[in-house]
């Protein structure tokens, strides 16, 4: 299996300074942004710096180097994509999809743009941001039925869509997501599950509650989600170690496979009083599999 990215850190395009210091970053995957983090004014600066950041190789080791580009229902995207691919990033973040038609649309700018630069057909991967206003929300059942062999990961936010529905708050009284996002959230899980591709959790904004990130992010994998976006350098760390299968896990894995070896034609096998079927293999497999991407990765 491909190591699934687990954290994402995402980098202002048009910081030199923050630019350089994600250089030693453990995170899975760095995003160089050109979208919310980035003024008008400096669209054009920040296409060149992270240009120049791309074709330096930066990073920690099993770092992959992705773009936030610009919505593509803006010229700003097409821009962006033709300044950056040169640098052969791992893939594309896209911001504001509405739908599938959205990824297929950036899909085909990569497809003639990795043409121009004499790179493989479908090298750079996409991750759809695809719940930012009711419609894309709405529209999270249609990526199951989509031919998008680029697309790799689905996330989603809170902030964007509760004001394109005109909400007061996105938190209830008690500071929790509100049913409506809480129902957006479990949408996309769904929806990218569906397609057999990356689940990734929106961001936790209090950078400084490291214990609340842990919280959060075990929650989350228990739930099926694959990794979580990063604000801040401090929450990687967090991010990657609450995606990652513990040493219990491996283990109780190892002992689920054996069980079903020692008896193949069975259907069912009892472990430390409890019965086991198919469900229970699959996921000792997974769960395997997914230690010895990480391992890869490293």
């Amino acid at each position: 299996m491909r190591s699934p990215v687990r954290s994402l850190l995402f980098v202002p395009g048009d910081s030199e300074r923050k630019l350089e210091k994600s250089a030693g970053s453990r995170a899975d995957a760095l995003v160089f942004d050109l979208e919310d983090s980035v003024t008008q004014a400096r669209k054009q600066v920040a296409r060149e710096m992270v240009a120049a950041h791309l074709g330096s190789g930066a990073g920690g080791p099993g770092t992959e180097q992705w773009v936030r580009i610009n919505p593509v229902s803006t010229p700003q995207a097409l821009e962006d994509l033709a300044a950056i691919v040169p640098g052969r990033p791992a893939g594309i973040v896209l911001p504001k999809a509405e739908g599938p038609a959205d990824v297929a649309r950036v899909g085909n700018y990569l497809d003639v743009l990795e043409v121009r630069e004499g790179l493989p057909r479908g090298r750079i991967r996409i991750i759809a941001v695809a719940t930012e206003t009711a419609r894309a929300s709405l529209n999270l059942h249609r990526y199951a039925e989509a031919e998008l062999p680029r697309l790799t990961g689905l996330t989603w936010g809170a902030e964007d869509v509760s004001a394109d529905i005109g909400a007061a708050s996105n938190k209830d009284n008690d500071g929790r997501l509100a049913l409506t996002y809480r129902v957006i959230r479990s949408l996309a899980l769904l929806a990218a599950r569906s397609c057999g591709i990356e689940a990734i959790d929106t961001v936790y904004p209090d950078f400084r509650d490291l214990d609340g990130l842990r919280e959060t992010c075990i929650a989350a994998c228990r739930e099926g989600f694959t990794g979580c976006a990063a604000i801040h350098p401090a929450q990687v760390d967090v991010i990657n170690e609450a995606y990652s299968p513990t040493a219990e896990a491996v283990e109780y894995a190892k002992r689920v496979l054996a069980a079903f070896a020692a008896d193949p034609e069975a259907g069912t096998v009892g472990l430390d009083g409890k019965m086991l079927d198919k469900p229970h293999l699959v996921q000792a497999q997974k769960v395997l599999a997914m230690r010895d991407a990480l391992a890869e990765r490293r």
